[in-house]
């Protein structure tokens, strides 16, 4: 990989190995050009790098054992020389390390500290374990989730990814702004409970507007309204509609056969179940890839739903280039785009390399 390409080329970051929040947020900067270094502890430690997964591409490797005292100083003088450092350790055990903001801050005063747990360094939940499944619960999104009659449905670990990772992201790259005005490091506490709350801002804007309630297949986007849902087809898989607007949902009718039918206004709510019903003996009349092309030049907001392993051939994906295939492992390519500094092609996941050749690469800069 060229290391000087991609908006962050020249960016040092320390990634203390740790759970999946923290690789992906790693993996993110990495994308982006920055020299990520992954500290991994003797013989994989409780989070193991494993050759040929997509979420440690883009960086280098070494391995320190921060329980001995050689390893600790060795970790404090890959943070002094670094421009960030990333770890997901319960509050209070990256100081029993001795690696802890402190003693990084001390070394290196213009470091940017990230630290990106599931609950946060306050709280009473702090200390307690969890997954993306605990994080989410507490943020009122789980129980939103799936249809009425059935249990939240898990949404895979996308939310506490996304919630966790990326806005702990978006604290680094603030606060490394910072660094550039006032020479001043500091310490990013990213939470995944916080970051998927804020995630979740449009409904609580709804609800404090009056528009929302908390029964599940009662609002506008949980699957209640017919124009905005899935539906199945001949063949047993699915589409997706979301014609929201009066337009498209005009023309959701003209492509279902429907646009002469005697149906409720498209806003009349006690009408849904006419229409709901309406569509799903509609959809349920063609297979699903004839439904593609019965709508192709009709925009109604509507898409079929794809398996992972049908997301390769659909043209609007290889147009863009959304997924890439790195030695024969298909995974997403690096994204946002840049006009003038685009990313560097994503690297795999390489073995570990002597801790003496990248501090020394390091401290040349």
């Amino acid at each position: 990989m060229d290391r000087g390409a991609g908006p962050l080329a020249g960016l040092r970051v320390l990634e203390i190995a740790g759970l999946g929040q923290v690789a992906m947020a790693a993996m993110a900067l990495a994308d982006l050009g920055a020299d990520v270094v992954r500290l991994d502890r003797p013989g994989g430690g409780p989070y193991p790098a494993t050759a040929g997964d997509p979420v440690l591409r883009g960086r280098r490797h070494v391995t320190v054992d921060l329980r001995s005292p050689q390893g600790r100083d060795t970790a404090l003088d890959l943070a002094a020389a670094a421009d960030v450092v990333l770890e997901a350790m319960r509050p209070g055990v990256a100081e029993r390390f001795r690696i802890g903001p402190q003693d990084c801050l001390a070394r290196n005063p213009r470091l940017v500290y990230g630290r990106i747990t599931g609950w946060g360094q306050q709280g009473p939940l702090a200390q307690q374990a969890g997954h993306d499944i605990n994080y989410i619960a507490l943020t009122g999104v789980l129980g939103a989730l799936g249809r009425a009659d059935e249990r939240p449905l898990p949404p895979l670990n996308l939310l506490g990814f996304a919630g966790g990772a990326m806005m702990g992201v978006v604290g680094v790259l603030a606060a490394l702004r910072e660094v550039e005005r006032s020479g001043r490091g500091q310490v990013v506490d990213a939470a995944i409970v916080d970051g998927v709350s804020l995630l979740a801002q449009m409904v609580w804007s709804f609800r404090g507007q009056g528009r929302w309630n908390d029964a599940r297949e009662s609002n506008l986007f949980d699957g209640h309204a017919p124009f905005f849902d899935t539906y199945t087809c001949a063949d047993g898989r699915f589409v997706a509609v979301a014609a929201l607007e009066p337009a498209f949902y005009a023309n959701l009718l003209r492509g279902l056969g429907l646009a002469d039918a005697d149906l409720p206004p498209q806003d009349d709510e006690q009408g849904w179940p006419v229409l709901r019903a309406r569509f799903t003996e509609a959809f349920v009349r063609r297979t699903r890839d004839e439904w593609v092309a019965a709508f192709a030049d009709l925009d109604a907001c509507f898409t079929p739903v794809l398996t992972f392993d049908e997301v390769t051939a659909h043209p609007q994906i290889v147009a863009r280039g959304t997924v890439v295939e790195v030695d024969g492992i298909t995974q997403a390519a690096p994204t946002p785009r840049f006009s003038a500094t685009p990313a560097p092609s994503p690297r795999p996941h390489t073995d570990p390399e002597p801790v003496e050749k990248v501090l020394a690469a390091w401290r040349e800069r």
